[in-house]
């Protein structure tokens, strides 16, 4: 088995969920993996992680509203906003959500449902530098 290992970086909008599949699977391509595993985190307190539909974008939509309706921004009880109104949320958010995920590779493809993709859901309404760290269990 070999352990291989990269850093997918972005540079997000702000808010929203990032369709990151293509860019994992390319990884994969450049490896040459044919069975393994592949694990993806996020080094960060305000994103995180998520597989979701991608065939849909009106569900990506809804994913975004619920995080919006489950941790709003400007609540009067938050006490850590010291980086503006979206920093309590952006990290409950991520809290609630993935920071990493494990996906099997089978056949040279990552092992997801016909319309799962991966997304980096990024929780911040600023711009930021993000990254992914990837790390792939190549059976030899």
């Amino acid at each position: 088995m070999d352990w291989l290992k990269d850093t997918l970086a972005y540079q997000t909008r702000g808010k929203g969920m990032y369709l990151i599949t293509q860019d994992v699977q390319q990884l994969l391509d450049e490896w040459k993996v044919q069975e393994g595993q592949i694990t993806l985190f996020v080094p960060h307190t305000s994103a995180s992680l998520a597989l979701s539909e991608c065939y849909d974008p009106d569900a990506r939509a809804d994913v975004e509203q619920f995080f919006e309706r489950v941790a709003p921004e400007n609540q009067a009880w938050y006490k850590h906003t010291l980086e503006g109104a979206d920093d309590s949320p952006s990290h409950m958010r991520a809290v609630i959500s993935h920071n990493s995920l494990t996906i099997p590779v089978d056949q040279r493809k990552l092992s997801l449902g016909t319309w799962q993709g991966i997304y980096f859901f990024e929780h911040r309404s600023a711009p930021m530098n993000r990254k992914v760290l990837v790390r792939c269990l190549k059976v030899t």
